[in-house]
Parts: C-alpha cells; sequence; structure tokens
C-alpha cells in the first residue's frame, strides 16, 4: 500500500477483526478515528430521572383506527398492505444457513434457493451507453451505466404489465476507485469517473413470467441517472434563505447533485425517498464554526479531491461558503417521470439521514421515521400539516408530492423503567426487559421553529444542533427506522457506538444499554394509542446483538440464545406480508467475524426473538437495501463494496460473476468486484438454467494490505 493511501487511512490497524480500513475511510470519512461530534451537555438517563412520566400516560386510553391505504401512483405502481390479523404468506421457507467466515468470497443461500443479479455496476442503461470495459472505463461512459455501491433499493411492478414488467431504483453512495480503475488512468479521470459513479439510478425490469428472475431492460423509457450535474429544487423552510445561497445559485433554491446516499424508503404514492447521509466527507471548510464541528467537516483535503476540478467543494472559496449547507437531506425521486425535477426536503432537517420510511396515520396526515448514522446522535420523525390525497389521479399525486414540505419536526427522549440498574455491562434488568417511555419533542411546529434563538431555515440546515438545545437522547447510531405495516410499530436499527461509556462520552443508558458497544441493538417502539402523530411512546429492545456463543450479553427478546443465528450490526430493516422483521449487517466481519447477511426475525407469540439467517454477502461486502417479495418467492438485495480490501493488480473479490483472474470474460463480465442488485428465489425447473445456485468461486485467506 502506497504512503498516499496510508494516510487516508488512519483506521488502518484499528479495526476489529476482518473488517476493512478501507470501508472506513472512503465511506465515512474515518468517522471513527475521529472526535465525537456531538458534546453537548443535553440530557441524557441519568439526569433526566426525575423527569419520568407515566406509563399510563404514555399509552393514552384509547385506540386510535387503523388506516391502511394504498395511493397508487400516476402509472398504478405501489405496494399494497397487508391487513392486521391475516397469516401472511408462506412463500419463503428456509433452512438456517451457518454463519461464513468473512473471507469467503461467495454468495450463500439456503438449500434450495438460487441467486443471479439483476444488475451490476458499469451495465449500460440506455441505447447509445457503451458496454462495460473496466480496463478502458471513462466519465462519460459511468455516466451512462449504472453506478457503484448500491445502497437503498426497491422494486415497484408497473400497472396492468401482469406481473411481467417494473421499475427498479437504487442509490450509490459511494466510490472506491483504487479497485475501479486501472492505476494508469489519468487522475482527473479517475476523479470524473468516481463522481459520475455517485448519485441514482432508475431501470425498467422485465420477466417472462412470476416464475422467471428479473432482467433490466437497456434503452427502457424510464431509465434514469441522477448524477452531481442533476438539479434539485429545494422545499420547506430552508429554501431560498439565506444558508443555502451560493454564487452559482443566488436563489438559493436549486442544488446540484446528491451525495452519500444510503438507505431510503418509498411513499404510498410510489415515489423514492433517499438519505444523504456521510456528505461531509465530500466538503473542504474552515472547519472552525460550531456547524462545521457538529457536523464533522473539517479543512483537511478529501479523500476523492473533487475540490481540485470544482470550487464549490472547498467552501472556503468566496462565494461557496454555504455549499455544505446544501446536502444532508432527504431526497425525493419520481422514478415514474424521467423528465421530473428531484426535491430535496429541508423540513424532514439536515443531518446524517440513513433514510426515511414514510407511514399514514388514522387523520390521514403522512409522518415519517428517520435515524441519524452517528454515534451519539438521534431520532427523529416528521409529521406532514397537510392530509394525503386518496386515488390515483394526476392532481392527487402532484398534492402528495408536497407533503413532506411542510409539517412538524420531532426528536426523541428516552426514559428507561430501570435506570438504577444499567452498569454498561448489558444485564437484562430484574423487570425482564429493557424498556420504557418517551416523547417527542417538537423542533418545528407547521414549518415554524419552537427553537429558542433559531429560525426556521436555522433548524433545518442546522438540525443537530437545534436537537442538542431541546435534550434528545444520544444513540448508538440510529440507522433504518421503519413502522410494521402491519402492526405500526416502528423498528430502529442502532448498528453500533463503540464510544458509549469511554472517557467524557454518555454513558450506557437503558436505551443503549452497553458500554463500548460493538454489535448494535434493535429497538421497538409503539405509538402512545396508535397515534403515529402524537407526541407520547413506549418501547423495549427486541434485540441486543452479538454471538451468544461468545458474548453473554445478548438478548434476543426472551427467545432461548442458543438457538438462534449470531447477528450483529444491523442495518437495513424491511419486512414480508406476515409482518416478520428482515435486518441487514454491516460490519459483522469486524465483530463477531462473519460475513454480513441478511437475517429474518419473528416479531410475535413463540416465534418473537428468533433471528435465522437467510443469505451472506460475499468477502468485504456489506448487505443493503433488502426487498421481501414473499408472495413471489423473491428476495432482493443490494451487495454493497464487494472485494473492498483488494487493489488492481490484486482483486480481494470477482464476484458477482467470478471470472478468473488472467481468464478470458464473457461479454460484460470482468475479474474484478461489480457492486450488485442481486435477487435469490426459490429455485424451480424454470430457474436453474439461469441462476447461480449460490455456487460462486471461493477465495480465503489474508485480506491484502
Amino acid at each position: 500500500m502506497t504512503d498516499t493511501a496510508r494516510r487516508l487511512l488512519p483506521m488502518l490497524g484499528h479495526t476489529k477483526g476482518k473488517r476493512s480500513a478501507v470501508t472506513c475511510a472512503l465511506k465515512c470519512d474515518n468517522a471513527c478515528a475521529d472526535a465525537v461530534c456531538n458534546t453537548s451537555a443535553n440530557s441524557y438517563f441519568r439526569d433526566i430521572a426525575s423527569r419520568e412520566f407515566s406509563r399510563r400516560s404514555a399509552l393514552g386510553t384509547g385506540a386510535a383506527g387503523a388506516l391502511t391505504l394504498l395511493v397508487a401512483s400516476q402509472t398504478g405502481a405501489g405496494s399494497a398492505v397487508a391487513a392486521p390479523g391475516g397469516k401472511g404468506s408462506n412463500a419463503l421457507p428456509f433452512t438456517a444457513i451457518a454463519p461464513v467466515d468473512a473471507l469467503v468470497d461467495d454468495m450463500t443461500v439456503p438449500q434450495g434457493y438460487g441467486w443471479k443479479p439483476v444488475i451490476r455496476w458499469g451495465d449500460p442503461i440506455f441505447r447509445t451507453s457503451p458496454a462495460f470495459d473496466a480496463n478502458k472505463q471513462t466519465a462519460a461512459a459511468q455516466a451512462l451505466q449504472f453506478g457503484y455501491n448500491c445502497d437503498y433499493t426497491d422494486v415497484l411492478e408497473i400497472e396492468g404489465s401482469k406481473g411481467r414488467r417494473a421499475v427498479l431504483f437504487a442509490n450509490h453512495e459511494y466510490t472506491n476507485e483504487n479497485i475501479m480503475v486501472p492505476p494508469t488512468t489519468p487522475a482527473a479521470e479517475v476523479r470524473g469517473i468516481g463522481k459520475a459513479a455517485h448519485g441514482l439510478s432508475v431501470v425498467e425490469l422485465e420477466r417472462k413470467n412470476r416464475n422467471k428472475p428479473w432482467s433490466y431492460v437497456q434503452g427502457a423509457p424510464l431509465n434514469r441517472r441522477y448524477l452531481t450535474t442533476t438539479a434539485y429544487e429545494v422545499t420547506g423552510p430552508a429554501a431560498g434563505s439565506d444558508l443555502l445561497r451560493t454564487k452559482d445559485d443566488p436563489a438559493g433554491r436549486s442544488i446540484l447533485g446528491t451525495l452519500g446516499n444510503c438507505a431510503g424508503g418509498t411513499t404510498p404514492w410510489g415515489t423514492i425517498l433517499s438519505g444523504e447521509e456521510n456528505f461531509n466527507g465530500y466538503f473542504v471548510a474552515a472547519g472552525t464554526s460550531d456547524g462545521d464541528r457538529r457536523y464533522g467537516i473539517t479543512s483537511k483535503p478529501t479523500a476523492r479531491g473533487w475540490e481540485i476540478d470544482e470550487p464549490r467543494f472547498d467552501t472556503r472559496n468566496a462565494g461557496y461558503e454555504n455549499e455544505k449547507h446544501r446536502f444532508g437531506y432527504i431526497v425525493e425521486v419520481d422514478p415514474f417521470d424521467p423528465a421530473s425535477t428531484p426535491r430535496k426536503h429541508s423540513a424532514l432537517g439536515r443531518f446524517k439521514h440513513e433514510g426515511a420510511n414514510v407511514t399514514v396515520a388514522a387523520d390521514g396526515r403522512v409522518v415519517a421515521y428517520m435515524g441519524d448514522d452517528e454515534r451519539f446522535d438521534y431520532l427523529y420523525k416528521f409529521v406532514s400539516t397537510k392530509k394525503v390525497q386518496p386515488g390515483s389521479s394526476p392532481a392527487a399525486r402532484r398534492a402528495n408530492m408536497t407533503l413532506l414540505s411542510e409539517g412538524s419536526l420531532y426528536v426523541a427522549r428516552f426514559q428507561g423503567n430501570s435506570v438504577a440498574e444499567i452498569d454498561g455491562t448489558g444485564t437484562l434488568p430484574t423487570d425482564g426487559a429493557f424498556d420504557g417511555v418517551g416523547e417527542w419533542l417538537p423542533l418545528l411546529v407547521d414549518n415554524k421553529s419552537v427553537v429558542a434563538g433559531m429560525t426556521a431555515a436555522e433548524v433545518c440546515v442546522f438540525t443537530r444542533i437545534a436537537a442538542d438545545r431541546m435534550g434528545a437522547t444520544k444513540m448508538d447510531r440510529c440507522e433504518d427506522v421503519e413502522p410494521n405495516p402491519r402492526t405500526g410499530k416502528v423498528y430502529v436499527a442502532c448498528t453500533n457506538n463503540t464510544n458509549r461509556g469511554v472517557g467524557s462520552s454518555a454513558v450506557a443508558d437503558e436505551a443503549n444499554p452497553r458500554t463500548q458497544n460493538r454489535d448494535g441493538h434493535v429497538v421497538e417502539l409503539t405509538e402512545a394509542g396508535g397515534n403515529a402523530t402524537g407526541t407520547r411512546f413506549t418501547w423495549n429492545l427486541l434485540l441486543v446483538c452479538g454471538d451468544p456463543a461468545r458474548n453473554p450479553s445478548t438478548y434476543f427478546a426472551g427467545y432461548p440464545t442458543d438457538k438462534v443465528s449470531p447477528i450483529s450490526c444491523p442495518d437495513n430493516v424491511a419486512f414480508d406480508s406476515a409482518g416478520n422483521l428482515w435486518i441487514s449487517t454491516d460490519g459483522q466481519p469486524g465483530t463477531v467475524g462473519f460475513a454480513d447477511g441478511l437475517f429474518k426475525v419473528g416479531l410475535e407469540g413463540a416465534e418473537r426473538g428468533r433471528v435465522q439467517q437467510f443469505l451472506a454477502v460475499p468477502r468485504d461486502a456489506e448487505t443493503c437495501g433488502p426487498i421481501i417479495h414473499d408472495q413471489d418467492g423473491t428476495v432482493f438485495v443490494a451487495v454493497q463494496h464487494p472485494g473492498e480490501d483488494g487493489d488492481w493488480a490484486e482483486q480481494a473479490s470477482l464476484f458477482p460473476d467470478y471470472v478468473p483472474l488472467g481468464g478470458a470474460p464473457r461479454r460484460g463480465e470482468a475479474a474484478l468486484p461489480r457492486p450488485s442488485v442481486v435477487q435469490v428465489y426459490r429455485a424451480s425447473e424454470g430457474r436453474r438454467d439461469e441462476d447461480h445456485n449460490g455456487r460462486g468461486r471461493k477465495r480465503q485467506g489474508t485480506p491484502r494490505r
């Protein structure tokens, strides 16, 4: 490894187990090697014990009626929500796979299932797109091809296609140019390729029938790439404010590009929400202001060096001081209108958004739940001012696409029921649960600030500072946050926080019960009275993660720990039609030594807390964007950063084509890893000749340094 590469990898030698330091550098700008951003003295559990409110008042006195709503898009896309109480589908029976060593370069699926890529990095998506050639890649070619490191995905069927046509959305979180292009590529071209591989992609899919796997359609009418040159409209209180104005956009209403996209969500009206997460690593700033420090923006050169080519990425340049304020939002795009202008919704706040997931409350307003993926940052929700318009008319859809522009923004404060018993070991309290009550603290009410000394625009741009002032609870990296469409309960994946209880950092509390929390946990939250728009909730920990065979401080909702699959670092969550929770992981190689994967978790009755591993991804990869189409017998995942620890001369993975190094690849294949959206499905006579049947070539060994 070169000296330059080592300077970009301060986590080298500090990551645990088989976790790649390259991922830390390129994905989150070595966040764990830097000082904690949240140094506020706002309250956490041990400070607010005297303010505990009653469990009875949190639960409320009546049950709000459930509202099941399907608002179809103009083209008829949408996802029906199963009625509560139904049995759901059992189209995905499987025997849990054994944990897979993190150095195995294979996609592992259950017996009786096969897998096949839907689309890979570099696949051409327009009629004019050149075929992928890793040895001759250019920025111009990449702009016409599927981007790198896909994260959030969704597949929405097109009305009237009888299950044979759909659109796939994927965002692209970050790039690793070291393994993407030959080292002889000119530096400026490398930067251009990386830039063009960011953003978002929409592609049409087709299949012969429901028993066949999906394939993407090159040149289809709905195909689109969203690049760093794509204009995004700003909505909400920050639109037009002095905080967003630059010399290129003096009105402060139009932003070029989206960066660091992570998880997302699909709205009831058929649009896609994508969260801008680790945007701080793309900007150079003075690094001395409260805002810079709170968002981790520094004066050091960025890993990708885009500031060399575009002055807006060095916000010390005159006229670009506010460019850093123009990222960190929830983005909304319409996958069924390739000519539409995407939006950045400032009313949902600016922070490291993992994603946003929307539900419709009983009164017709929409509620979006969001997590800030930073150590000791917060859990949020947004409640719209206006109500959803039912139906699929163009007028209703236009109205619904304004719902996230005006509303109330809240941040969560938790209180435990067993405060005195929490000592950081993860020992279960004597009442038999990690649980308690909580409240949603308002930051904005109908787009007006309720934070003393801050305008509405300031709350939207400096949301973390506003939440600090209101006394929110510091959490262990809230990542994906999703309401269960059957029960309305909300599930929060807290990935980990090795700084919990270290030095002057916040100590363990009942919602984050372990000091140096390496394995993470999952919070189950119930809104008071079933009212998603209210300000009170109860909560419990569904899972306190880890490998129970090696870590006694694990908890699986009371399910026997010797009968579960070990799970660590929960990241994205999804649900099947029966209401089971599915969790994808990011970081298991560094905690339990196993490959990241996808896990099914029971939530009710005797199955509650039962964790079963469904799949494992290849070496160095992370499991992202799970979609559970169990009634179709299909699961989708995005396989992100396979082979991260390699370099051009010695790749660490050959996923998904598994072309031997030095071998003769078929058209469209290459002897290097390609992040991909993958479909996993039950094997059948009609599929065996088209899938990989889980038989990738395995390469084991020590990660190359």
